[in-house]
């Protein structure tokens, strides 16, 4: 692993030309993402609760985080393919629109009593699966709904509802719901997804702003379009550095929130709702990211902001490993998803600004089979470290993992101010 770290110039000043603002058409995706991220927050305090209720091993509760995350190490790259052969605003519709059948089917069955631990598996894996297109293609979409001197702002706007939505008014509403009847979280779930394909239907891209989908080919010229993806990623030197160094945080970061539940029960003796307030301190986080990372960046550099987060995620895992207080796990928790947040940020920008757009779909692909694929593997180990060593081991292996990776990132930046690495 490199330790090259971003040094390419940010996009252009956002008031040197073009609209001042995004317009009606980024409205629609937005909603329709912030709609998508709120379901998916409910659902992601729910799921754990519902785990917790089948069985009360933590990595059979972990394997919730695993089910929904694996499709990213199995899937991954041939979603980019399939990203960039097809119209993606209308694959992304249909595919919101098959999930929402998919978590009814689901949610009925709770309902009826047919719920069980393997079901919940397959209904997560099959929504993860989706979700490997789904993201890829919204990332690729921005470019092709707003101008290039908006994405900054357009990504903040975005990546702060959504982590609104998906950690703050989804956990709350989704553990509050739980507390009713196990299956309501599911249902409102289901109702956000038909939103977002309702929505993401009456989306119009920009003139030119969106390439045309690429002819098939069928596997030959499916295996060549991935290596396609895969040659240009490790060409980019810096896209290359920011994936693996991506996947060591998502290690470590998956791995905090895959056993989250089971710490709250019992470290800090949280209910069910309790629990679901805990998840919620993210946002607070996720919006001070969206809000404060463009300035740090613009003060610090994009290389020193990336050691912040890589510092900020070590804090965080050090705090719930040494003070398990409902106060101090939830500031933990905020500061965690800060980081998290401006990591993204960063990353996005960069690939949307430096990959060309005819192979955002192969690039970003491969981006997150490293970057991404990294979460299952988070989740498995954290499961496994909480059963046989408790689950504070788990935070206290994720400051040395996140103890390396900012030195790492740091000895990035002091070789690149002395010349040594540049990348334009």
């Amino acid at each position: 692993m490199t330790t090259d770290v971003p040094t390419v110039t940010p996009p252009a000043a956002e008031s040197a030309s073009g609209p001042a603002r995004p317009g009606r058409q980024f409205a629609k995706l937005w909603c329709a993402s912030g709609a998508s991220a709120l379901g998916e927050g409910v659902t992601l305090a729910a799921a754990p609760l519902l785990a917790s209720r089948f069985t009360d091993d933590p990595r059979l509760i972990a394997g919730v985080s695993m089910a929904l995350t694996l499709p990213y190490a199995l899937f991954g790259i041939p979603a980019g393919v399939i990203v960039d052969r097809v119209d993606r605003r209308r694959t992304m519709a249909r595919i919101d629109l098959f999930r929402g059948c998919l978590v009814t089917v689901f949610t009925l069955s709770l309902a009826a009593g047919l719920g069980s631990l393997w079901t919940l598996y397959v209904c997560l894996f099959l929504i993860g699966s989706c979700e490997t297109v789904f993201r890829n293609a919204a990332q690729t979409l921005v470019p092709a709904v707003v101008p290039e001197n908006l994405l900054v702002t357009a990504n903040g706007r975005i990546m702060g509802s959504e982590k609104v939505a998906n950690q703050f008014v989804g956990p709350l509403v989704g553990s509050s719901l739980f507390v009713l009847a196990v299956s309501l979280p599911f249902g409102v779930n289901a109702a956000t997804f038909f939103t977002s394909a309702f929505l993401l239907s009456r989306l119009r891209t920009r003139p030119g702003g969106e390439t045309r989908p690429a002819g098939g080919g069928g596997a030959r010229h499916l295996l060549t379009d991935m290596a396609a993806g895969l040659r240009w990623l490790f060409a980019h030197r810096v896209l290359r550095s920011l994936s693996l160094t991506a996947g060591a945080i998502n290690v470590v970061y998956t791995g905090a929130l895959a056993v989250l539940v089971v710490y709250a029960h019992r470290e800090l003796g949280l209910s069910d709702f309790g629990y679901g307030v805990l998840v919620a301190c993210q946002a607070v986080g996720a919006v001070a990211a969206a809000k404060l990372s463009p300035a740090l960046v613009r003060r610090v550099g994009h290389g020193w902001t990336l050691v912040c987060v890589g510092a900020a995620i070590g804090c965080s895992n050090l705090v719930m490993w040494l003070l398990p207080s409902v106060w101090a796990v939830g500031a933990a928790l905020a500061v965690g998803a800060c980081a998290s947040v401006t990591w993204d940020i960063v990353a996005v920008v960069l690939r949307q600004t430096q990959v060309p757009r005819e192979l955002q779909g192969r690039v970003n692909s491969v981006y997150r089979l490293f970057a991404w694929g990294a979460l299952p593997v988070g989740a498995g180990l954290a499961g496994v470290v909480s059963k046989s060593q408790g689950t504070p081991a788990v935070y206290a292996l994720g400051v040395g993992v996140m103890a390396l990776v900012t030195l790492r990132l740091a000895f990035g930046v002091r070789k690149w101010i002395k010349g040594v690495a540049s990348d334009g």
